[in-house]
């Protein structure tokens, strides 16, 4: 391929609306063009990119014995109503009707498509177990795309579906699998990804992990133990709290705070600290509206994802009105009107001497002792788990909270979808048993953005030969001189015979120009034919990580280089 015929322009300024330098390096290469919120067309460099992952990622997957097959990207409703999925997940999922009515949606996920297409199959015990895998283009109505490819609306993915007829071979498969993954991530170039323990979320299934990249650019939170290795997702990680109950408690005691809402704004008006208060957060079903109240302990946070997985449904934050008899700012968990869903955090249990809302405008309770004004009561984990918090693993104060950005993900999703999509099969004895699923995803597209988030310098992306768009960037300084177009010609088309994917340079630009898109484009190996090399006889070579820069016979040039890839 020659540069002047690469469609796709490369430019030197940082698009103003790029908050990743991996989204503005592949604006600035040449990689992709926005279209609309959340969707990207790819130019060919970014195409050969990602061509290159989808041939690693079914080198491993035909490794586990996988099957690679196509489901449909616009699938019946019916089937996600069947799952259960259709009215549980909200406007993520994309649904319409075709022409005749009939309403579809667009697949985020392909769980139900899998069972759809083995239940008939997978009849007997002697067909277990086996493993299908796609790569398909999938769309996900994000409510904040961000980040490039980072988190986008239509994405390319690699999904995967194993059956499987016992919670032993699930969970045999289920390691392989993760092994597989690492290697996975180790051939595109990170091998620092991490897997970490995370939330199912809309999944379902008993246990998941995902992988992750640590960046201070990613979106995830993740849990981080210095001294044991715990690591977990922060939507996942359980929040271990120590109470101390006072000796003795105080009386209840009303007290007017007039024009302090927040927790820091009441503590420091009582003279308390945080961890001496009980924070009332509202929220909304998003199932029927319903109104939640949660209470917790001052100094923590709501940890969300734990609170919709306890609830059963979405929620969000509530807006409250003259009309629901509650006063924002001075919510508590005494004196409160029916009909509300109660929560409590166990970072209040058995807490005594609290500082809480009088549920009246103006007003704080002090002397809050839980157990004496309200009883018996459930507590639950909805909190958040902190920096510098007790590691859940091995109980030390060792917790620290990275950033990451997910790469990859694998659930054990136990018989949720083939139970209730009526797959059954016949055991030895004649008797009928729901298969055990796994699931395993990794966004093609995500991949190679965080590769190029990892691996990049100033000047451009510095892309590992295994999934680089070329292995070699050919440039003849001074095209006009006919000496160096000659020879570069002639090395451009030994190259080509030797089969090293060469991308060739000689237009006639500067050398600035040239490196500079060569550096954009981020190929591992830079070959240089100058008036100057010729004069040696020989020409450069130079690592795009800058690891090395060598003089070599221009005759010799091809076979070297080749003994470099």
């Amino acid at each position: 391929m020659k540069i002047k015929q690469l469609i796709g322009d490369r430019f030197k300024e940082r698009p103003a609306d790029c908050v990743i330098d991996s989204h503005a390096l592949m604006l600035r290469g040449g990689y992709m063009k926005y279209v609309a919120s959340g969707i990207y067309s790819q130019y060919p460099p970014l195409r050969r990119i990602t061509r290159k992952i989808e041939q690693i990622i079914r080198e491993e997957m035909d490794s586990l014995d996988g099957q690679e097959v196509q489901f449909p990207v616009a699938l019946p409703a019916a089937l996600w109503q069947e799952s259960g999925r259709y009215d549980t997940i909200g406007s993520e999922l994309l649904r319409f009707s075709d022409r005749n009515g009939a309403p579809l949606v667009l697949g985020m996920t392909h769980e139900e498509a899998a069972v759809q297409l083995v239940r008939e199959y997978g009849q007997s015990y002697a067909k277990y177990p086996f493993f299908l895998y796609q790569i398909q283009e999938k769309f996900r109505d994000e409510a904040r795309p961000r980040g490039g490819l980072i988190r986008v609306r239509e994405f390319s993915m690699k999904d995967a579906y194993s059956f499987h007829t016992s919670q032993e071979d699930l969970e045999a498969f289920y390691q392989r699998c993760l092994q597989a993954y690492k290697r996975i991530f180790a051939r595109a170039g990170i091998p620092e990804v991490i897997s970490v323990a995370s939330d199912s979320g809309m999944m379902g299934g008993s246990l998941s992990h995902e992988f992750m990249l640590l960046t201070p650019v990613g979106e995830d939170s993740i849990a981080l133990c210095g001294e044991c290795g715990y690591r977990a997702n922060l939507e996942a990680a359980e929040c271990i709290v120590e109470n101390r109950r006072d000796e003795q408690s105080q009386p209840l005691t009303l007290t007017g705070t007039p024009g302090a809402h927040t927790i820091e704004e009441v503590c420091q008006l009582l003279h308390l600290p945080r961890e001496k208060a009980c924070k009332a957060v509202a929220y909304e079903k998003e199932t029927d509206g319903g109104l939640v109240l949660l209470f917790l302990r001052g100094d923590l946070e709501v940890n969300e994802t734990k609170v919709t997985n306890f609830l059963g449904c979405g929620i969000r934050p509530a807006s409250l009105t003259e009309e629901s008899g509650l006063h924002p700012g001075f919510l508590g968990p005494c004196g409160l009107p029916d009909g509300l869903t109660l929560l409590f955090d166990r970072s209040l249990e058995n807490a005594n001497n609290l500082c809480c809302g009088a549920n009246r405008e103006g007003f704080h309770y002090t002397g809050l002792d839980l157990r004496r004004e309200l009883g018996e009561l459930r507590y639950e984990d909805f909190a958040k788990l902190q920096d510098e918090g007790i590691c859940p693993r091995c109980g030390r104060r060792s917790i620290s909270i990275s950033r990451g950005i997910e790469v990859g993900n694998i659930f054990q999703l136990g018989s949720k979808y083939t139970e209730a999509m009526g797959m059954r099969y016949l055991d030895r004895e004649g008797n009928f048993h729901f298969p055990l699923m796994g699931c395993y995803g990794i966004g093609i597209g995500r991949l190679a953005a965080s590769v190029c988030e990892a691996r990049h310098d100033e000047f451009g992306p510095v892309w590992p030969l295994s999934i680089a768009p070329w292995q070699a960037h050919l440039c003849a300084v001074r095209a006009e001189n006919p000496d160096v177009k000659e020879a570069a010609d002639r090395l451009y088309g030994e190259l080509q015979a030797a089969g090293v994917e060469t991308l060739y340079d000689d237009r006639p630009v500067s050398a600035g120009v040239q490196f500079s898109d060569a550096d954009l484009l981020g190929v591992p190996f830079r070959v240089v034919v100058s008036p100057r090399n010729l004069r040696e006889g020989c020409c450069e070579i130079a690592a795009r990580d800058h690891s090395f820069t060598q003089k070599v016979p221009l005759a010799g040039t091809a076979a070297h280089l080749l003994g470099l890839i």
